[in-house]
């Protein structure tokens, strides 16, 4: 499977990513901590990272704890209050990461053009290894390895999503 084509963002000083998931506070902050600090040092373009949930359950909470261990025991540094996914995000994002099928649906009721729905992509299209399910499974209130699986999943997708950026 070819990774997807992200041409259309060369030469931008700036690109946004949004990290989507269902609640905010494990999925999508925990990719949102593993891309924030792999792009820290690159300068052009600069890459600003954010996350969202499509629902409102967690609003203004931080991340979940096993999330939050998982990815600061693997040595990323990342602060994080839940918000909501709206179409205000999807307007200001150059690309919108979603974690499963339902993300992906629930951020397609926004689009309101095609530049809009080509913003949005599966976070895992970007594994080079070629995965065999586009979805990064919800950890939630499972054992902490559940989450280091996500971990793994998140920074292999990453890896691939930076190395199309940079091309």
């Amino acid at each position: 499977m070819a990774l997807p084509d992200l041409s259309h963002l060369k030469n931008r000083d700036t690109l946004i990513i949004t990290m989507v998931c269902y609640g905010n506070i494990c999925r999508s902050p925990m990719a949102a901590a593993v891309l924030h600090n792999k792009v820290a040092s690159i300068e052009n373009p600069k890459i600003v990272v954010d996350s969202a949930g499509t629902s409102n359950w967690h609003v203004g909470q931080g991340p979940n704890p096993p999330s939050k261990r998982t990815w600061e025991k693997a040595g990323y540094s990342f602060s994080h209050v839940a918000s909501q996914f709206n179409y205000s995000r999807l307007v200001a994002a150059d690309l919108v990461l979603v974690m499963d099928d339902h993300n992906h649906q629930e951020v397609s009721k926004y689009v309101t053009s095609d530049e809009e729905e080509q913003k949005i992509f599966y976070l895992r299209q970007f594994d080079p290894t070629g995965p065999e399910s586009l979805e990064v499974p919800d950890p939630y209130s499972l054992p902490d390895e559940a989450f280091e699986n996500v971990l793994v999943m998140v920074e292999k997708a990453t890896d691939g999503l930076i190395q199309q950026l940079l091309r």
